[in-house]
């Protein structure tokens, strides 16, 4: 099956730790073009999406922290990780 090319996601996040946000923010910013402080836009495949994913879970304090990646259509499920804001009721993403 051929790799399909890049698609375009919304990544926004609220980090609770300065320290953290910097590194969230550095890592976003090597995939994304920020369109506000903490929304980017991203052209990315599926591996490097999987990549970034993975990056982010080292980086962010799930019980603190907020982060959502938006797919290219409106009903395509979206990542969400941490649980800072999870309301019940929201399924969260696993692999």
């Amino acid at each position: 099956m051929p790799q399909q090319g890049p698609r375009r996601y919304l990544l926004c996040y609220d980090i609770a730790d300065p320290k953290r946000l910097a590194m969230v923010c550095r890592r976003v910013k090597r995939d994304g073009v920020a369109l506000q402080y903490s929304v980017f836009d991203c052209q990315l495949n599926a591996v490097s999406l999987r990549r970034l994913i993975r990056d982010l879970r080292e980086l962010i304090d799930d019980r603190e922290d907020d982060v959502r990646i938006y797919g290219p259509r409106v009903d395509a499920p979206f990542v969400w990780l941490g649980t800072a804001h999870c309301t019940e009721g929201v399924q969260l993403f696993h692999n």
